[in-house]
């Protein structure tokens, strides 16, 4: 006969997977909240923190391109370094100096110090994303719980964007720009804890080290093309400071192309981007991304530069944009299982082009309030076009080993998107003063982007019909 003590004892048993998995994804919700929200809290903020601390003409581009230039730049030896010495090691570091980056920032004295403080958190971020999505597939073994969390993890990412021009709008206005980094520390501390006790502590790890080579010339390839874009329009194309870095960008990529072919442990595995799932995933998220902060960016210095609103009157004007990211970010997991996959894929990117094109065509002087269908339209479209639909199409298709260099892969498009949006929404709408010249152009090359991604999307993902 079984006792109620054995029964009692068996049901704390089988709670304790189930409360362990819960806390696990808190944990990892609690810090991607706050990488994500770091890269939209920042572009309200920026006049403010340029008059505080006198930055130079391209210092407003650098404090963001400084964040997702080192996320971008690191993504693929993120996702490795998980895979070779162990999750829990390396997405508690992340983490933990996460945290330790945000206070370099808020006690940055200078704009170099800031810069600083971005990059090492762009450091930071590189890790915990790629590591977060694959603590997520081996601690969720059951196919409809690890989607549901996958599901939470991209709609928190979502919700993290769309708060953030508002949340930065507040703080600037009440606390100042030093709050901005302030607000990741003790969330960074929770979520700590909260991987520490729920991570398996021990994992089988891969053997073998990491491709030291291959990571620098990948570096030097993203800071060199970077620079040369970023630093091409103030100094001129021809100045030899541009000349040398467009020349070391070429040279370090031809070098890490060649390196990664012959080494025994290369950053991208041979063939990865061959597999149609992941090379369409790539691609439409490094163009979503760059429509996206190309707009973010230039519509910022319109409202705060031309417009003369105020950091919090800003953040309210993007929420259209980011709050239909939020909720195209929590459903898309729903529509996706309606819909499959490469059809919500082209109807995102469909979204996102229409936003454009509406952006483009409204009439110079109209109230911001017009802007706000076609910001709304490219808000959906992001999620629905890229993040969690597209780690959905790769996931089915990449061997389980290759699970963290794949989601390093597509978030390194994903970020280098975000950095050459930035990068060439400067160059096709400058300013003069305070003010911008013409944003259409700058609409009008995202619009292309979309487009180009949804021919992509169709011609070379295969077609998937909904889930039962």
């Amino acid at each position: 006969m079984t006792s109620d003590s054995d029964i009692s004892r068996t049901d704390t048993s089988a709670s304790q997977p189930e409360l362990r998995r819960r806390t696990l994804l808190w944990g990892i919700c609690a810090v991607t909240f706050i990488v994500y929200l770091d890269t939209s809290i920042a572009p309200v903020a920026i006049p403010s923190i340029a008059d505080r601390l006198d930055g130079g003409d391209t210092a407003a581009q650098w404090i963001l391109d400084a964040y997702t230039l080192a996320f971008a730049c690191l993504l693929l030896s993120g996702g490795l370094l998980g895979d070779r010495f162990g999750t829990r090691r390396m997405l508690l570091g992340g983490t933990g100096a996460f945290g330790l980056a945000s206070i370099v920032c808020a006690l940055a004295p200078t704009m170099s110090v800031l810069i600083t403080g971005r990059a090492l958190q762009g450091v930071c971020a590189a890790v915990i994303v790629p590591l977060s999505v694959a603590a997520l597939t081996t601690h969720f073994p059951d196919p409809t719980a690890r989607a549901k969390a996958i599901g939470l993890w991209g709609g928190t990412a979502g919700v993290a964007l769309a708060l953030g021009p508002l949340v930065g709008g507040v703080l600037v206005s009440s606390a100042g720009w030093q709050s901005l980094f302030w607000i990741n520390v003790p969330i960074a501390v929770l979520a700590w804890g909260a991987l520490r006790i729920s991570l398996r502590p021990r994992e089988k790890s891969r053997s073998g080290g990491v491709d030291v080579l291959g990571q620098a010339f990948f570096v030097a390839a993203g800071v060199g093309a970077t620079l040369a874009v970023v630093e091409g329009p103030h100094r001129g194309w021809a100045d030899p400071f541009v000349l040398v870095t467009f020349g070391v960008a070429a040279l370090s990529a031809a070098a890490f192309v060649l390196w990664e072919r012959r080494t025994e442990l290369p950053m991208l595995p041979p063939g990865l981007l061959r597999i149609p799932e992941v090379f369409a995933a790539c691609a439409v998220n490094f163009l979503g991304l760059f429509g996206l902060y190309g707009v973010l960016f230039i519509l910022t210095l319109y409202l705060q530069g031309e417009q003369g609103l105020s950091p919090i009157a800003t953040g309210l004007q993007f929420l259209p944009l980011f709050g239909a990211m939020g909720i195209g970010s929590l459903s898309a997991s729903y529509i996706v299982g309606r819909l499959g996959t490469r059809p919500t894929m082209l109807l995102g990117l469909g979204s996102i082009c229409a936003g454009m094109l509406g952006l483009l065509s409204i009439p110079a002087g109209a109230p911001f309030a017009v802007y706000g269908v076609a910001l709304a339209l490219l808000g959906i479209g992001i999620p629905l076009s890229g993040g969690v639909v597209a780690i959905a199409a790769m996931m089915n298709a990449v061997p389980a080993e290759s699970v963290g260099a794949a989601s390093g892969a597509m978030n390194t498009f994903r970020q280098f998107g975000a950095v050459f949006g930035v990068a060439a929404a400067a160059i096709a709408s400058p300013r003069v003063g305070d003010e911008v010249t013409s944003m259409s152009t700058t609409f009008v090359i995202a619009a292309v982007g979309a487009l180009a991604g949804a021919v992509l999307t169709a011609v070379v993902l295969r077609p998937s019909g909904p889930r039962e």
